[in-house]
Formats: C-alpha cells, structure tokens, sequence
C-alpha cells in the first residue's frame, strides 16, 4: 500500500479542492490539528507520528497511473487533473515537536499554504498522528504504571493490519518501550527487537527440559525459556532451574516468562523456587494480553516481576478505540490577500472552534514543572502584532469555551512557544530528529508535569486556556454570527 499518494485521502478532498480551482479560490488558508478529549479518561497525552507525516508530505504527489483512474471516474474536470499531475505541496507547517506532553484543544500542527494544498493532506495528516499518538500515549501509561520498567512490544499479530502494526511499534518505542518483536520494524526504525519462545518450542521436543537445554545451547545467555506450557510449578520452573544451573555453571543468565495464570502468585512461586537453586540472578518476564491497570496492580502488590511483554492492549489502543484528532480552518485569506480569522460554529460549546491563527505558550512554575498552556494570537500582519506571553507579566486566561471561567497568572519559571516552524514553502526547515531522541523527548518531558496529571484514576486537569485577545476575537465573531452589534 502507498500511503505517500495523494490519493491517500478521503475522497471529499478531492471534490473540494475542485471546487476551489473551478471558482478561483485556492488562495492562503491556515487549517489546525488538535484533539478535543484525553484517551484512556487520562490527564496527558504523547503527540506522536509527526515526523512520519512530514516525511509522507514530501512525497505527496498523484502518478500519471492515478490521474489517469482519477478521469476514469467521470468527475473530474481535464484542466483540474492537469492541476493535479503537478501538484506538489509548497506551504509551511508548524508543529509541536513528536514526543511532547500534549493536551485538548491546543493546536498541535498548523499548516499555512494554498486552500487545496491544505485541504488534500487532511486525510494524510490525521491518519498519521491520530494512531501514534494514541498508541504512544498507551505505552507511555503502561510504562509508568511500571514504575519506568522494562517493556517490551510484542503486538504485531494483533495490529490493525501490516501498516498499523509497523505504526504501532515505531509509536510504543515513542512512548517507552525498550523494544519490540516486529522484526522488520527494527530493521527499518532502528529499535531493539526481542523475544523468547513460543509454546511451540516447548511441545516440539520430547520434555521441557530437552526444549530449555537445546535453546540454552543455542543462545547461551539470551535464553528466556517460557514455562507454563504444561504446568507452571510442577514442570516448567523445574525444568528451567535444571537447564539454568547448568547455564550458571558456564557463566550466563537466563530468565523465564510467564504467560498465563495468577501473575502475581506464579511470579512470587517462580521467584522462590529461583531463589532456593541459587539462580538469583535469574530474571521473570510476563505476558498475557496485559494493560497499564493490571500492571499498576502487579506492581503496587509487589510482584517480583523485571519486564513487560505487552501487544494487544498497547498496539491497538485497547478500550479507545481512536484518538480524536480535529482539522478545522482557523483563517483564510480574502481577495486582497489578507488573513480573515475563520471559526466554526456549533450547539455544542466544545465543538466551537478557536479562530485566528495561534501559538501554544507553555508556563512553568520556578521549579521548572509544567502549570498551564494558553492559545495567544500568532499572525505577524495583526495590526496588534503577534502575542507572547512572557516570564512575571502578569495576564488574564480564559477557558476555552469562553466562558465565565477564567484566571490571573504571572508565570513564575520560563515560558516556551511550543509551535516551532518545520517546513517552509514545502521543504524541511531542519535534519529529522532520531527516534531515540523523540523517545528521550517524552521522558523528559513526563517529568516537568507533577504526579496527579499522570495518575491512571481520576487524574488532574491540566489548564490549557486562551489569551483576552482570543477571547475577545470569539466572542466577536460569535456575535457577528449571530447578527449582535
């Protein structure tokens, strides 16, 4: 599947974009990507997938073959598939850095170019960022919830098909992972790749302990032998600490998996037993369709278990099934040429778009711990100027919504424009950032944000707001809408 064609988009794109060329309105339009709700009901969220869209966009282009089904459709007009053959994108694109602690609401990408341009990425842009980060805010759950312990992504078999699992592994070593199973994923990310046995080794020999003996002979001190094939206590821990003593003999580790039963119980059982042969060093990994709350449990009783096999509930999202990433227009450019703020209405308050073009300021307190965001007014041409928000000036916020809800703050610690240009006029501002720094980025960043934003149940509201002037703009266009002076 080629995911870097234009025609990896939902087909409305299209029949617009048309439009727009026919009319003669493909002039200067800024469209923002946000997401309105927390996944998992949490208090934080990984943004991820960026540098995978960016590096789609570069080649985002129709090939003769798919102008050529385009016309067999019978739609499209012969000037307007000529449009297409030479279509490149050669806007700007804005963004949050991939791996930063994100929240609802505040723009995450906004791209400033030509209203086709903008309009035919849609589809490819929020495919890209939707999964990862939901995936990537998952992990980075189950990582904590394992109190920064060893996770491994075992999810492949399980992946919404050959792309989403390739996805899913590059956004759980985003969000924690120490590796993954997917073999090919490491090949082409550069991220570890693990694994034991399957029980099939086990029932293909004789005995367990011909099974344990002839992997330790074949992989030495990377030898992990699963033992609950036949039965946990009585067979497989027996027969790993028969085949481990004889590793220890020449100088190597081993460890075992679990895969089924009472995790808690089994590990403490295995543990002893371990313990008792002298195989202290001995490590015990656990599988068996885990999650960020059966972890969290297993580590809060004091499970004595070293790593994480983890694939069905991080690499599908588990109980969410969608991160509900938005791409609404914030501004267009009237026939002069001049930004008009753009804004959509709606009967449901949330659903009422922030207009104008914005920039996300971060505060920090004096300890460097995160305590708010806010959306200020962006566009250098405002006859107001652009708006920032500065360390001890003291500024009015506004909930979102724009409601009565509202706070005075003079932020104590640095504050930070998290919008950082990208690509200018279609090419790449800077080198891609390496996976592992993308990956450091999310630890980084998990430990300016206090303890109560993190927790699994009943997390703490992070304060993301607007500026007065943003404010003041929506309420505006609200009552020009509404036909108020």
């Amino acid at each position: 599947m080629n995911t870097r064609s234009a025609l990896f988009t939902d087909f409305y794109e299209l029949t617009m974009a048309q439009g727009y060329w026919k009319y003669g309105m493909d002039r200067r339009a800024v469209f923002e990507m946000f997401f309105r709700r927390q996944p998992f009901a949490g208090g934080f969220s990984v943004f991820a997938g960026l540098e995978t869209f960016l590096d789609k966009l570069q080649d985002f282009r129709f090939s003769g073959e798919e102008i050529d089904y385009l016309s067999g459709l019978g739609i499209f007009e012969p000037g307007f598939l000529e449009y297409l053959r030479g279509f490149r994108f050669k806007g700007d694109v804005w963004a949050v850095p991939e791996g930063t602690i994100v929240f609802p609401q505040e723009p995450l990408i906004r791209i400033d170019a030509g209203l086709i341009e903008a309009q035919l990425i849609e589809g490819m842009l929020l495919n890209a960022v939707n999964f990862q980060s939901l995936v990537a805010t998952k992990t980075a759950r189950v990582w904590l919830a394992s109190k920064c312990g060893k996770i491994m992504e075992f999810g492949l078999r399980r992946a919404q098909g050959p792309d989403g699992a390739m996805s899913a592994t590059r956004a759980s070593y985003i969000g924690g992972a120490l590796g993954t199973s997917n073999t090919l994923a490491g090949k082409r990310f550069g991220i570890p790749v693990m694994g034991t046995m399957a029980h099939s080794w086990v029932m293909s020999f004789p005995s367990e302990i011909e099974a344990f003996r002839a992997y330790a002979k074949a992989y030495g001190d990377k030898s992990v032998f699963l033992i609950d094939t036949y039965d946990t206590l009585n067979s497989g821990i027996k027969s790993a600490v028969e085949a481990g003593r004889e590793l220890k003999a020449e100088g190597k580790r081993f460890g075992v998996r679990l895969d089924s039963g009472d995790m808690h119980y089994l590990s403490v059982e295995v543990r002893k037993a371990l313990d008792a042969a002298g195989l202290e060093d001995a490590t015990i990994a656990v599988s068996n369709d885990l999650d960020e709350s059966i972890v969290q449990t297993l580590v809060s009783a004091g499970a004595p278990i070293d790593s994480w096999g983890i694939g069905t509930q991080m690499v599908t999202g588990g109980s969410e099934s969608s991160f509900t990433g938005v791409y609404k227009l914030a501004a267009k450019a009237d026939e002069s040429g001049k930004l008009i703020p753009a804004m959509k209405f709606s009967d449901n308050p949330e659903k009422t778009t922030n207009p104008g073009v914005k920039q996300v300021w971060r505060m920090y307190d004096r300890n460097g711990m995160a305590v708010a965001d806010a959306l200020a007014l962006d566009d250098p041409a405002d006859p107001a100027g652009p708006e920032t928000i500065e360390k001890g000036v003291e500024r009015s916020f506004w909930h979102p919504s724009v409601d009565y809800r509202h706070f005075h703050r003079a932020p104590e610690g640095e504050t930070e424009a998290l919008l950082k240009l990208c690509v200018k006029n279609g090419e790449r501002c800077a080198p891609a950032p390496s996976l592992p720094d993308i990956r450091a980025r999310v630890r980084s960043q998990l430990e300016t944000f206090d303890g109560s934003y993190k927790r699994l149940l009943n997390p703490h509201v992070y304060k993301v707001s607007v500026t007065e002037r943003v404010k003041d703009l929506k309420l505006s266009l609200i009552r020009e809408y509404l036909g108020e002076k």
